[in-house]
């Protein structure tokens, strides 16, 4: 039915990689293309030993806007999923621009020499998408992703207002090692060690970095103590939920991850300012990078599960009522399954999911979207047989 092309070959772009290839019907032709084309080879190898499916591969790189252009008018593929690095969002949309094809990525917008990430920068593309009757769909992971899409259902189907959202995010896995990052060990990194903020009362409020933090039951898990993050999601749930008085999202940490990750910011590691070194310059946190686990090496003696939602309090027919909306997942079955630990799993599959929603027509439209502007229902029916079951609960 539809060709897909597939940037990046990390952890996520694994997920993606493998999940594509099982949906033979819908994705007829799949390239995978990324900067260090051994990688997708090896990726490629291992989907059609698992799955017995030929996948293509190429070498690209994503910053290349003219290459990445030359190839997307090559290949024609009906849609570009894009698991690359947050960095190379802007110049993956120029291509697809250019090429007349549309767009999807899990993660959104962020520079390099800012640890700044926000939406408006894939905003500002609305009118030249929409000319061009094309689609982007923004950040259809888990979260952001499913979790903006619980809160769709929730609008549609269970509360006229939302006025309270809580998105709770709970990584109950062990995988042996002293410390590591589940996802990109800069992005990651960055995004823990910002400042705190969410929004009330129709205002932004921030916080210290780890300042705030709560005791939550997890379905699955148990009480897990949990930190108030800013998280993507927020800024554009602001926008899209009818009746909203307060948004924040919390976030489960391990203490021996804690306690790492002051050391290495008291010591500058996790800087992403360039320092003067033997005559080199260097930046701290991508130094910290290379010498981390990769992420997708952690998989294979995960044990543990994820459990992650969203508690929703508002009104129905004028009656307080409180839902939460969530899904557990399990390490070692996602490495069963496709060889990725559960982070990985739980951004690659909604990613499919999207596209899959995109090259059917289910979704469709002109500009750019963010999940919750999109219609719930065939999302989490495909999603839940994705190997992303979820569950509701009254509160």
């Amino acid at each position: 039915m539809s060709k897909v092309v597939i940037i990046g070959a990390g952890g996520v772009g694994g997920v993606v990689a493998h999940k594509c290839a099982m949906e033979r019907e819908v994705f007829t032709d799949i390239l995978l293309a990324t900067r260090t084309v051994a990688r997708a080879d090896k990726l490629a190898a291992e989907i059609e030993k698992m799955h017995g499916r030929k996948i293509r591969t190429a070498a690209i790189d994503a910053d290349d806007v003219p290459a990445l252009t030359a190839l997307l008018l090559a290949e024609k593929p009906r849609l570009v999923i894009n698991v690359a690095l947050p960095y190379q969002d802007l110049h993956i949309m120029d291509a697809c621009l250019a090429a007349g094809v549309d767009y999807l990525d899990t993660a959104n917008y962020e520079p390099h020499d800012v640890a700044k990430f926000e939406y408006s920068w894939q905003w500002a593309y609305q009118e030249r998408f929409k000319a061009a009757g094309r689609m982007a769909l923004l950040g259809s992971g888990f979260d952001p992703g499913v979790t903006n899409v619980f809160c769709a259902h929730v609008m549609k189907h269970l509360l006229d207002e939302v006025h309270y959202v809580d998105i709770v995010d709970c990584n109950a896995g062990n995988h042996g090692k002293a410390f590591a990052t589940n996802f990109n060990p800069e992005i990651n990194i960055r995004e823990i060690t910002a400042r705190g903020r969410f929004w009330e009362n129709g205002e932004w409020k921030e916080t210290d970095p780890l300042s705030v933090s709560t005791i939550f039951d997890y379905p699955g898990v148990g009480e897990k103590k949990s930190f108030l993050l800013y998280h993507e999601e927020l800024e554009s749930l602001v926008k899209n939920l009818k009746g909203l008085k307060r948004i924040r999202f919390w976030m489960t940490f391990g203490e021996s991850y804690l306690k790492h990750l002051e050391v290495l910011g008291n010591v500058g590691m996790t800087r992403i300012d360039a320092v003067d070194y033997n005559g080199q310059k260097i930046i701290p946190i991508q130094f910290l990078r290379a010498l981390l686990p990769d992420p997708s090496s952690l998989a294979e003696n995960y044990s543990g599960k994820t459990s992650i939602g969203c508690l929703c309090e508002g009104t129905k027919d004028g009656k307080p009522k409180r839902y939460f909306i969530y899904n557990i997942c399990d390490h070692a079955e996602t490495y069963k399954e496709v060889r990725a630990q559960a982070i990985s799993y739980t951004t690659g599959v909604p990613a499919v999911t999207g596209a899959v929603m995109m090259v059917t027509g289910k979704w469709k439209g002109a500009g750019v979207f963010n999940m919750e502007q999109m219609d719930p229902d065939p999302f989490l029916a495909d999603v839940a047989k994705r190997g992303l079951p979820w569950h509701v609960e009254e509160r």
